[in-house]
């Protein structure tokens, strides 16, 4: 039996096993994840038109998941259950430094966020909260729990960054936009998925129930969180 004869393919491309344990989970948060895909920062980023303010508190915030998200990424390469895997995460580190963290240092340039403001913020709380759903994480040493949070950290993202709308013409838009899109981000966000329904727990004992369990809750944790972090970029502006 094929590939399509067997998973449902998404909007945004990603293949799941129908009645599997993702695409369950990712159903059970439909309505917070399409609030969070059709946000208002996702509209007005694509048209160009998101006010400086609101993109530096964005990008200020985002930027502190950097560090939390390298030990997510160097915790898999230790705690993952094969050589394949292991591998595709050290790649993964790779292109982190290479191109993301370049995009947080010419943005900040274009938007004239000093390295004073970006160096340590004080945290607003669904960063705080997001990044300590990382650290947990890492700390768990549970390369099941690590997957839960790469997939809602990274497949959220695709899932709006495909969006067909024209590319905005300034660079600190298209530039989150392009990190978010495109083949290979997809074929990233896939490896995750895939890997997730591979060592998600289906037994029917105690131990194996009590894992999804856990692994649920993380999962219906990190979406509220995920639309919370979009919220809390307009914050400030809205209060005035």
């Amino acid at each position: 039996m094929t590939d399509v004869d067997t998973k449902h393919t998404t909007t945004s491309g990603i293949r799941l096993t129908p009645e599997g344990l993702v695409a369950t989970l990712r159903a059970q948060t439909a309505p917070t994840w399409e609030a969070a895909v059709g946000h208002r920062f996702v509209t007005e980023l694509f048209a160009g038109t998101v006010d400086d303010s609101v993109m530096s508190r964005y990008l200020v915030q985002d930027y502190q998941f950097f560090e939390s998200f390298l030990s997510m990424l160097g915790a898999c390469v230790a705690h993952g259950d094969a050589l394949g895997p292991k591998l595709r995460f050290a790649k993964q580190l790779g292109f982190l430094e290479a191109d993301e963290d370049s995009y947080f240092l010419m943005a900040f340039a274009e938007v004239g966020v000093p390295a004073a403001d970006y160096a340590d913020p004080q945290l607003a709380e669904p960063t705080e909260d997001f990044r300590d759903l990382m650290d947990e994480a890492v700390v768990s040493a549970s390369y099941a729990e690590l997957l839960v949070v790469l997939v809602i950290a990274e497949w959220l993202y695709l899932d709006w960054g495909v969006r067909s709308d024209p590319m905005p013409p300034r660079q600190v838009h298209s530039g989150w936009i392009d990190l978010h899109r495109g083949d290979a981000f997809r074929a990233w966000v896939q490896f995750l998925v895939d890997e997730l329904e591979r060592v998600f727990p289906t037994g029917e004992d105690a131990e194996s129930t009590a894992v999804r369990g856990r692994l649920t809750h993380i999962w219906h944790r990190g979406v509220d969180l995920e639309l919370a972090f979009f919220d809390e970029a307009y914050a400030e502006n809205d209060s005035r």
